[in-house]
């Protein structure tokens, strides 16, 4: 009997570790980051594109149907011949650049009612290279203060170079938080990449999830966007995020993290692993943006 009463314990006793292996499998499975399931994604031409009538809404919604109201502060038309200091900050001061081109300050100009971006060849300090940087500079601007939900819109035209050309929001104080929002990263002389619209959303860290992912999606366009200027749209809203290309919806993606105020960005970079090397005979290339509205929904 002693032998039994034994064996039946230790019977008892894995049973129980087992469950409880389950319940905590479970339990994680139930606080574990659920991804967005609810992705649509256009193939094809644009079709008919909405009629520009007013400045004063989003191209994809001339009529207000969303109730817009102007929100100046990431609103620039570029009117001067300077940057705003009010609305902007060159460079990102996280991040030097993705390598081996350096963001530098003096390739953010204004002229011409745009904001140029603009990359080059050209030998760098002893410092940058010690960092791995080396033979090229790029560019990078991002606004002063952060935002979250709303509708932003571009007009632009990407560098005719396979440097890139991207319009993005990422960073925030929110503790245990890390997201980003990509409305577009653009190859316009990337070999293989000229008509491809590239979007994408990351998470890097929530309370969590430790590991980054991401859900990214392309477009294919019928033009090469290094040809000439689009206007661009985001509608960032709390449940779905959304992204038009002329006023034409291209993406729509429910909004499972992204609901943390971030800066805007653009920003010019040497990808090596992605678009590859741009050519030296097509540097220095520019992107450039002829104005950035942004708009929240009236409360």
């Amino acid at each position: 009997m002693y032998a039994f009463d034994r064996h039946l314990a230790l019977l008892v006793a894995l049973l129980l570790v087992h469950v409880t292996a389950i319940s905590i499998h479970v339990q994680a499975e139930d606080t574990a980051d659920k991804r967005p399931t609810k992705i649509w994604n256009r193939t094809g031409p644009l079709g008919d594109t909405p009629k520009h009538v007013t400045d004063a809404c989003p191209l994809s919604d001339q009529g207000n149907q969303g109730g817009w109201v102007k929100f100046e502060p990431m609103t620039d038309e570029f009117d001067g011949q300077e940057l705003d200091p009010n609305k902007w900050n060159r460079g990102m001061y996280w991040w030097k650049g993705r390598q081996p081109a350096l963001f530098s300050d003096k390739n953010v100009t204004v002229s011409d009612g745009k904001l140029h971006l603009t990359m080059r060849k050209e030998k760098l300090p002893a410092e940058a290279e010690q960092q791995g940087y080396k033979d090229y500079t790029s560019a990078a601007l991002h606004t002063k203060i952060r935002s979250g939900y709303g509708y932003y819109e571009v007009k632009a035209k990407p560098m005719n170079s396979g440097g890139s050309s991207s319009f993005w929001f990422q960073v925030e104080d929110v503790p245990g938080w890390l997201t980003e929002i990509d409305v577009f990263e653009i190859g316009g002389k990337a070999k293989g990449f000229e008509q491809k619209y590239n979007m994408n959303l990351h998470v890097f860290k929530t309370p969590q999830e430790k590991k980054h992912w991401s859900v990214g999606g392309v477009w294919e366009a019928p033009w090469r966007f290094a040809d000439d200027y689009h206007v661009f749209g985001l509608d960032w809203g709390q449940d779905e995020i959304r992204y038009y290309v002329d006023g034409v919806l291209v993406r729509s993606v429910e909004n499972t993290h992204w609901h943390q105020p971030l800066f805007l960005i653009f920003d010019s970079e040497t990808m090596p692993q992605w678009f590859g090397m741009p050519d030296d005979n097509d540097l220095p290339s520019t992107f450039s943006v002829e104005y950035v509205r942004a708009w929240k929904q009236k409360q």
